[in-house]
């Protein structure tokens, strides 16, 4: 039985196929130390997990939910935007829970992009915005982000284009996977661009509070909510990656479309699991911080290997990722990558899985205990002859 043919459109997930190669290694007595992706390895904070336990205890809690969520995880999520990025939304329209945002992401394309649309999407990005696009049949166009313009997009380039059939616009800040902030006066110049050419912007921002002391949402720009939507999550500024907690937030008429598709997809989210997201959004500043001096830690450490590997990083850049321009000695990233991944058993991610602007460039996660990356410095120095 043959596959639908919008599977020749897409690949299995790059870390899905580079997992089974860690894993064959392993089998063979090779410890890898795996620095590639990004999921957390610290808990959620121990009030978030009680909540879970306690309402999973409840006999009524496992039944089918909501659509929507309930109306707590819903008042949740406005209070946080509220109060972290002084937006005001109203939480029985303008916040739908998802069951992470990665789902959002492939229900926005699915409730708003066909054959004919075109949608922009950046490169270097993260690829699931280019395959939930491409699986709906809308063409895919590129829009390129360069390190001397700070990875923003050039929207006077991106103006002279012909942008008659693009329909949606894919952005995401911070940025991952290069770690670079907007500002203001860039999203200002968004909006402008979005209403100019009529294009409906999404922004995916869950590493807004991942070193990070200026929490950011693109809709705390006024005129903004006529034009985007939000995508934000839990898994990486709550720890809480394999609970799936997400949430799209936004103008509600916007939202309306995207429930629509949703509806027929799910049965509704755990109920034990939203009464824990509402406790984790209670954290206070201070939770935040001592993650963040744990991240910062361990980003010193990752510098170091960046160094050893003579790749150029920006100190400045958020998130839970360090991205690095490779020296011009290697071809590709992919060459530097497969060197370092056979000659030291240290995984790290090429950047061209990220797009053909990633190629010259790296990226470490934050995700490991600092012995870990003492032993990939460790091992880096030896496979290199350099002497401790």
């Amino acid at each position: 039985m043959k596959p639908a043919s919008r599977m020749n459109l897409v690949q299995e997930y790059y870390f899905s196929t580079k997992l089974k190669q860690i894993a064959d290694m392993r089998a063979s007595g090779i410890d890898v130390l795996n620095l590639g992706i990004g999921s957390p390895d610290l808990p959620p904070s121990v009030e978030t997990i009680d909540a879970l336990t306690d309402s999973a205890a409840h006999p009524k809690h496992h039944a089918y939910q909501s659509y929507v969520g309930i109306p707590a995880l819903r008042e949740g999520f406005a209070q946080f935007y509220q109060k972290f990025y002084g937006v005001t939304l109203n939480p029985v329209n303008e916040v739908l829970p998802l069951i992470g945002s990665k789902e959002g992401i492939m229900h926005i394309a699915m409730a708003y992009l066909e054959a004919g649309d075109e949608v922009l999407v950046p490169n270097p990005g993260y690829p699931t915005y280019r395959a939930a696009s491409l699986l709906t049949g809308a063409t895919v166009v590129d829009y390129d982000l360069a390190e001397d313009n700070g990875w923003l997009p050039d929207l006077d380039v991106l103006a002279q284009r012909d942008l008659s059939k693009v329909k949606l616009m894919w952005v995401n800040y911070p940025h991952m996977p290069t770690g670079a902030q907007a500002n203001t006066a860039f999203f200002e110049k968004l909006r402008d661009f979005a209403i100019a050419h009529n294009i409906l912007i999404v922004n995916d921002n869950p590493y807004s509070f991942i070193l990070n002391d200026s929490p950011q949402s693109i809709l705390a720009v006024e005129g903004m909510k006529d034009v985007a939507i939000e995508l934000n999550s839990l898994s990486k500024s709550h720890n809480m990656a394999g609970w799936r907690m997400g949430v799209l937030v936004g103008n509600a008429e916007l939202i309306s479309h995207v429930l629509r598709f949703k509806s027929n997809m799910d049965s509704g989210m755990f109920l034990p699991l939203q009464m824990a997201a509402v406790k984790a959004l209670q954290n206070p500043q201070s939770w935040y911080d001592s993650l963040n001096e744990i991240y910062r830690q361990r980003q010193t450490k990752v510098f170091e290997i960046m160094e050893l590997l003579d790749c150029k990083y920006d100190p400045k850049q958020i998130g839970m990722f360090v991205w690095a321009k490779i020296p011009d000695s290697y071809t590709n990233c992919y060459e530097l990558s497969d060197e370092i991944l056979l000659g030291s058993a240290v995984f790290i991610t090429p950047g061209g899985i990220f797009g053909t602007a990633g190629e010259r460039y790296i990226r470490i996660s934050l995700c490991a205990e600092i012995t870990l990356f003492d032993q990939a410095i460790q091992r880096i120095r030896q496979s290199k002859g350099i002497c401790s």
